[in-house]
């Protein structure tokens, strides 16, 4: 999903940077934020805080959360706040959760109602603890979205429901306009970056979600070890699948008990693996150091309705003889 950062903070226009202590290492130049001042910010704030909700912008401690919320843009988190996983690269708490609050859905609908958005993402903990690994649940919160907003375009970043197709299909049926599910990483680090997750498990429920008709989307980190021939044959992998938003972000470290920062990729080389995406058909690229699964989804609302009404237009395909 995403990770707690220390970056260093601009706090006006010409200002130098203050840095924070990084776990690891001191950050390059071009990763940095600013500091949440617009009254939009607080505003946001306070509604998660009234509807007692719980967003991966705070439990991960996402750097964008300042310009995001400064918009109204938030990722909502279901299933609670604490993951059954074990992810090196992510600070979301790992644990034995609580039981899936009933009331959530209707909490989570009247937040994006009252927000009044475009598109939203809303995402989850991983839920092995549960016989569904929390399919119910993910449908009926986007059933009440979907109804409470009938106008906004609704992302979901979900797990990989252990590999069950029929699991997937529960979420499907809600119809969410977008499923998006994170690669994360390249086959060969997949094992070591997600521990209880498999690259081609999570290959599989995102081939299974295109088959069923739904818009795709996908992730990666850079800046764990990978090569470029590496994230090339990944970019070629989902292009092959007919994935139809790809994003490609700096990893940084939440701590030193998580997985160290191999490599900061200049913004140059983000820029290049955005065009060789783009060549190769997928239709949108979100590609840069601070990009992460939800940053600028919002602005995604418009290609999202463009797709959806290519695919209602087009002709349905011939019966098999």
């Amino acid at each position: 999903m995403s990770e707690r950062v220390h970056l260093p903070v601009v706090t006006g226009a010409g200002a130098a940077a203050a840095e924070a202590p990084s776990p690891r290492r001191r950050h390059p130049d071009w990763i940095r934020v600013q500091l949440p001042t617009k009254p939009t910010f607080f505003e946001t704030q306070r509604l998660v805080r009234d509807q007692r909700l719980n967003t991966v912008c705070e439990s991960a401690s996402c750097p964008n959360i300042g310009e995001c919320w400064s918009r109204r843009a938030l990722t909502i988190m279901i299933l609670g706040d604490i993951c059954t996983r074990s992810c090196r690269f992510c600070d979301v708490t790992t644990g034995r959760p609580l039981p899936p609050d009933p009331d959530e859905p209707r909490r989570v609908a009247e937040t994006l109602a009252q927000l009044g958005l475009v598109h939203t993402v809303i995402t989850c903990v991983d839920r092995d603890d549960l016989p569904d690994f929390g399919a119910a649940h993910w449908a009926e919160t986007i059933t009440r979205v979907k109804a409470a907003c009938p106008d906004m375009t609704l992302e979901i970043l979900a797990g990989d429901f252990k590999g069950k197709p029929e699991l997937v299909d529960v979420v499907l049926a809600a119809r969410p306009d977008v499923f998006a599910h994170n690669l994360e990483t390249v086959p060969r680090l997949s094992r070591a970056v997600r521990v209880q997750a498999s690259y081609p498990r999570s290959y599989a429920i995102l081939e299974h979600a295109h088959r069923q008709g739904a818009i795709t989307k996908t992730g990666l980190m850079l800046g764990l070890g990978e090569t470029r021939d590496e994230v090339e044959e990944v970019l070629r992998d989902v292009a092959r699948l007919g994935v139809d938003i790809v994003t490609l972000g700096q990893y940084l470290s939440p701590s030193k008990q998580h997985l160290p920062i191999e490599r900061y990729v200049p913004p140059a080389e983000f820029d290049e693996l955005a065009a060789y995406a783009r060549g190769l058909g997928i239709p949108h690229v979100e590609s840069g150091p601070l990009v992460r699964s939800s940053y600028h989804a919002d602005g995604q609302a418009d290609l999202v309705r463009a797709i959806v009404a290519a695919r209602d237009a087009a002709p349905a395909p011939a019966p098999a003889p």
